[in-house]
């Protein structure tokens, strides 16, 4: 009997929930294929995991064909797409060009490489997740940019669930604030950090591991009959006073 080995790819690979996604697939006996812009970061973890990688920035033009070709025809089940900016204004302060950076790094930019690989998903019964924000539930000052793109993610997530049924599974995560390289620079302050902390009802702030819990989860088949979800990965924070 022919077993055909499976691939999950993994955009986003190097930050805080990508690598730790990486690393919990790979300990239970996954192969993933890593996608990230910093090459030496993404090289390191490629090693460390013994996977494949592609050195990319999601937004280049024709970024997935890179993705694509560096697969090699191999089967591919699942798709995590680990992209994402904190990008925080007040709205008077905004430029169309900032909104339009936002919506090509958080949707488009997905959208781009699950066309690249719908196929290959279809032919596996493969899984996609997504990632939205806390603050597309809850509203926060300064958030339209990104709160407005994350929110497109997750009206794509409903709508891909539903055009892509019952071959392909697509959810959406959406974390608050997580400790990352992209929200340093707000955790960089103790005192800050703290309060935000403080607004959680589980007072603390994210990390990686705790939404790649649940991105592994759902790229496996243990979540085999759960399509279409937004998750929130919170501290609470979206639902509870």
């Amino acid at each position: 009997m022919l077993f055909l080995i499976m691939k999950k790819v993994i955009l986003g690979a190097t930050g805080s929930i990508g690598s730790s996604l990486a690393k919990k697939l790979v300990e239970s006996g996954e192969q993933v294929h890593l996608v990230g812009r910093d090459e030496a970061s993404l090289s390191e973890l490629a090693n460390e995991l013994n996977s494949t990688f592609t050195k990319c920035d999601m937004l280049e033009e024709n970024f997935s064909e890179k993705i694509v070709n560096d697969l090699q025809d191999e089967q591919v089940n699942g798709l995590a797409y680990c992209v994402g900016s904190i990008d925080l204004k007040p709205l008077k302060l905004t430029k169309k060009s900032d909104f339009m950076q936002s919506f090509n790094l958080n949707l488009v930019s997905a959208t781009e490489i699950i066309k690249s690989l719908a196929d290959n998903l279809k032919t596996n019964k493969g899984s996609i997740v997504l990632f939205s924000t806390v603050a597309v539930k809850q509203g926060f000052p300064n958030h339209a940019i990104v709160s407005s793109a994350k929110g497109a993610v997750e009206g794509l997530t409903l709508a891909l669930a539903a055009e892509y049924a019952p071959n392909i599974r697509v959810n959406c995560i959406a974390p608050s604030l997580t400790n990352s390289k992209i929200s340093n620079f707000l955790l960089k302050n103790e005192k800050m950090a703290d309060s935000i902390a403080k607004m959680h009802p589980l007072k603390r702030i994210g990390e990686g591991d705790d939404s790649a819990s649940v991105a592994k989860f759902l790229l496996t088949n243990e979540s085999s009959w759960v399509t279409g979800q937004i998750f929130g990965v919170d501290g609470g924070r979206s639902s509870v006073a």
